[in-house]
């Protein structure tokens, strides 16, 4: 496992790390208790040091499963860096006090089993409160008062992580970035290096697409968001296959398979792209089973890959991946 940094957080975090939404056991089927302790186990024993939930996820649940296998780690081991975020599970979408922000902050703090969240982010709020800019005024509360150690955002889109910029103490930016999804590349990291804020991307993947395993025929549980959110029913389209038509996401993982290079899976090439780009902090695919998250980490000690499969990978998406994105990206 290799370790980044960015300069507004400064401690050296895992490039990989491990998204928890699955660990709520909602949205992307059951993932028993038990299991989810053996996926945070496989996932420390691999160096990963950056984990990612939120107190949304199961309403809870997959904070306080964290919480529970942070109390089972010996004593002397290497510290884990927790991330958190607030602002879906209550006060969404025009509820936000900075009354309820203390109040969700001191009940991560709890499930987790932690002094102070070392990472909390606003969950996706609607862009108005992001502009208006309270939220950040509150956070600011929170860290005075120790708390939190950082505070960042997790965003939809390009326009919300420039917003976010604009406050000059946002230490993280929370996005969605993979193959199919390349316009922070040209639009963001450069303004979020020279800042130095960490960039932290979520669903490299695309929710499974880019794993190279699904057929037009994949059927996934009705609890699912893969299956009752895959036209942004219930929440923003990006999140789920990255904003494509589910039977077009398959046909264009298909195409890319071609190009994975040899003795590596479909998973790391997709993973091992996005660490080349040295803007990206860290990387948060999630795992529904231990091997899953053994598997993701061997992206960080793969070779970068060839500078011209880059830009094949850029033409593509120019081409053929762009113009199908659906929502606001």
């Amino acid at each position: 496992m290799q370790y980044r940094s960015s300069r507004r957080i400064g401690a050296s975090i895992s490039e990989i790390g491990l998204g928890c939404w699955q660990l709520g056991a909602a949205d992307w089927g059951d993932v028993p208790e038990q299991r989810a302790m053996e996926i945070l186990q496989a996932a420390d024993q691999t160096g990963v040091t950056f984990f990612d939930t939120a107190d949304v996820y199961g309403s809870g649940r997959s904070e306080m499963l964290i919480g529970k296998y942070l109390k089972s780690r010996p004593a002397g081991a290497k510290p884990l860096f927790i991330a958190t975020k607030l602002g879906r599970l209550q006060g969404y979408p025009d509820g936000y006090t900075a009354d309820l922000l203390r109040e969700c902050t001191l009940r991560s703090i709890e499930r987790l089993g932690i002094a102070a969240l070392d990472l909390t982010q606003l969950h996706c709020i609607p862009m108005r409160h992001l502009q208006a800019g309270h939220v950040f005024d509150w956070l600011r509360k929170l860290k005075d008062e120790k708390l939190i150690r950082h505070f960042g955002a997790s965003v939809e889109t390009v326009q919300e992580a420039k917003i976010c910029l604009q406050q000059p103490d946002c230490d993280s930016l929370q996005i969605i970035f993979n193959i199919f999804r390349q316009k922070p590349i040209d639009e963001l990291f450069a303004e979020a290096k020279e800042k130095g804020v960490a960039i932290i991307v979520r669903l490299p993947l695309a929710s499974g697409l880019l794993a190279g395993k699904y057929t037009r025929d994949t059927t996934f549980a009705p609890s699912d968001h893969r299956t009752y959110n895959r036209n942004g029913e219930k929440f923003n389209v990006g999140e789920t296959f990255a904003g494509l038509e589910f039977s077009r996401g398959v046909e264009l993982a298909d195409r890319l398979k071609a190009w994975v290079p040899q003795n590596q899976t479909m998973a790391e090439f997709a993973i091992r792209w996005i660490l080349d780009h040295d803007a990206v902090t860290t990387v948060i695919p999630g795992a529904s089973k231990p091997q899953q998250a053994l598997n993701n980490a061997k992206s960080s000690d793969l070779s970068p890959l060839p500078a011209s499969l880059h830009k094949h990978l850029r033409e593509l998406y120019a081409t053929d991946i762009a113009a199908n994105i659906r929502g606001p990206y």
